[in-house]
């Protein structure tokens, strides 16, 4: 080391903390990295944090595609029809109903997430997001039950 003679012991003292420090960082683990960040145990804000990116990446991509979907408006009014028809087969019927899961969702941690931040409901946060799972869940039979009815009725 040249030229320490002209620096205190305090310099050198300090310059060797802030080094050992540096060596404590964590560095980035490439080969590592899913099973170190998606590996460990989270709690359920961490699992509302993570559908609610999911749902609203959803509902956006859905947006579009119901734009696309209106297309043949364009075409004139049988072409419009015989899409529409397409639509209202059971395939697309299960996936309407899904996406009203997510609908629901997204829509219901969304007021979770109000009353978290503004109506000082931090310290209820588990028990609201289990409401919010309930609740979706009830919509989520009683929407299915509505949609399928008139093939439930065929069973029956």
């Amino acid at each position: 080391m040249r030229g320490n003679y002209l620096r205190s012991p305090h310099t050198l003292e300090s310059e060797t903390k802030s080094q050992s420090t540096y060596k404590d960082i964590k560095t980035f683990d490439q080969k590592n990295w899913i099973s170190e960040n998606l590996g460990y145990k989270k709690d359920s804000g961490s699992w509302a944090w993570i559908f609610h990116r999911i749902t609203g990446i959803a509902l956006i991509a859905y947006l579009f595609l119901h734009v696309y979907s209106l297309s043949p408006l364009t075409k004139g009014e049988a072409a419009f029809n015989a899409k529409m028809a397409q639509f209202s087969s059971p395939i697309f019927m299960a996936i309407e109903w899904f996406l009203f899961a997510f609908v629901i969702f997204h829509s219901l941690n969304g007021i979770r997430i109000v009353i978290v931040d503004w109506a000082d409901g931090a310290k209820y946060h588990k028990q609201l997001y289990r409401i919010s799972w309930v609740l979706g869940i009830i919509l989520f039979l009683a929407m299915g039950a509505l949609m399928f009815s008139h093939e439930l009725k065929k069973l029956f």
